[in-house]
């Protein structure tokens, strides 16, 4: 009787989580409706991108920087001479031409983490010091950088970041993935968004100032590290500086076209959360509603149970959903909710799976990860004759 006591008081701790989460959600767009942003405010802009490989969609992305509303920006590109990408660049140059653009040839530098060597060698070479940093899958409207750049006319702002979604889902493994950034993903950013503020930035959209990147001893810091998006907002708030999540959306271009591809993916992310953020990573736990209602109706099953415990998570994350969903403006939103509970079964059991593995596989290549830095997995050496 006290183990079901204990249980069924366990399931609740979700319904917590979900709560805070549906409060935090309108508390942001309300925060955000009242405020109208000074598009006026155009200072002269750097956009950075590291480049490394082609996807189908890169000339497109690409092309939708260089149809801002924006009267003086620069766009630059930094990739290596042999990647298959440089013709699209140099493609982009040509169609463009009363654009800044500008392509560097190689990041000069030995990192594990090679994107970040690029962006120590964009960050230097930038001619503005307000930086925008995107992914190669991002696409934007003109109307990207007058409002991503209007908060920094405040001086204590020193970075920022935005929402994000899909540009289109064309499979049912990208609908599961669309589903689960907008009723999953973004819940907990609301959440810390309420409960610690901005320390994060993802790479969808990072936005800084020279001189914050510079105060926490810029990129070459962290080009050993996982995680560069999101540190790159948290040192850049331990330096004193006010980091922004705008409401703004962009579109990302999934990459990825199986359910493998989906799954090693967010191992991955999970992986490097629980090496990274031990604790914080456990207490993921209290926040899978499914799992947990699953277990109260398992240990105690009537008919109050399953109507408070199942029937409250779908209420609860239907909410959360639409309201996320809304503020993503998110296409086909009604259909997206009988994939939720799909998609926290599957989230839960990535979640198990991340505390059995000791490393991470990123673009072919293994690491561990010591002291918060990556480290390269040797392979074996081929056994010889004996």
């Amino acid at each position: 009787m006290i183990a079901e006591f204990i249980i069924l008081a366990l399931a609740g701790i979700p319904f917590i989580y979900y709560l805070l989460a549906i409060y935090s959600t309108i508390l942001f767009s309300r925060a955000n409706r009242k405020t109208i942003p000074n598009l006026s405010f155009t200072p002269p802009v750097s956009c950075l991108k590291p480049v490394k490989g082609l996807d189908e969609d890169d000339y497109e992305n690409y092309a939708s920087f260089c149809r801002q509303d924006y009267p003086e920006y620069e766009i630059v590109f930094c990739v290596d001479e042999e990647d298959a990408a440089l013709p699209i660049l140099r493609q982009l140059a040509h169609d463009f031409p009363d654009r800044q653009i500008r392509i560097l040839l190689g990041s000069g530098r030995q990192a594990i983490n090679d994107k970040v060597a690029r962006l120590v060698r964009l960050t230097q070479e930038a001619k503005y010091d307000l930086l925008v940093i995107t992914d190669n899958d991002v696409r934007v409207r003109p109307d990207y950088l007058r409002t991503v750049i209007a908060p920094f006319r405040d001086p204590k702002v020193g970075g920022g970041t935005c929402l994000y979604r899909s540009t289109r889902e064309v499979s049912p493994i990208q609908v599961l993935q669309s589903v689960g950034m907008i009723s999953d993903f973004f819940a907990g950013v609301m959440v810390a968004w309420k409960l610690d503020g901005v320390k994060f930035t993802f790479g969808q959209t990072i936005l800084a100032r020279r001189e914050a990147i510079e105060a926490f001893g810029g990129y070459p810091v962290i080009e050993n590290r996982p995680g560069d998006d999101l540190l790159v907002g948290r040192m850049i708030a331990e330096q004193g500086y006010r980091v922004v999540l705008l409401p703004y959306v962009v579109e990302a271009v999934a990459d990825f076209q199986s359910l493998k591809a989906l799954l090693v993916k967010r191992v991955r992310w999970m992986t490097v959360m629980r090496l990274m953020r031990p604790w914080g990573h456990f207490g993921l736990i209290f926040t899978w509603g499914l799992p947990w209602a699953l277990l109260a109706i398992a240990v105690h099953p009537t008919r109050t149970v399953v109507l408070a415990y199942l029937g409250g998570y779908a209420i609860c994350r239907v909410l959360m959903t639409w309201l996320l969903g809304n503020l993503l403006h998110a296409q086909s939103l009604a259909r997206k909710m009988a994939w939720i509970p799909l998609w926290d079964l599957t989230a839960f059991s990535i979640w198990l799976v991340s505390f059995t593995r000791r490393s991470i596989r990123w673009r072919g290549l293994d690491y561990l990860i010591h002291g918060g830095m990556l480290e390269l997995v040797e392979p074996a050496a081929p056994k010889g004759p004996q």
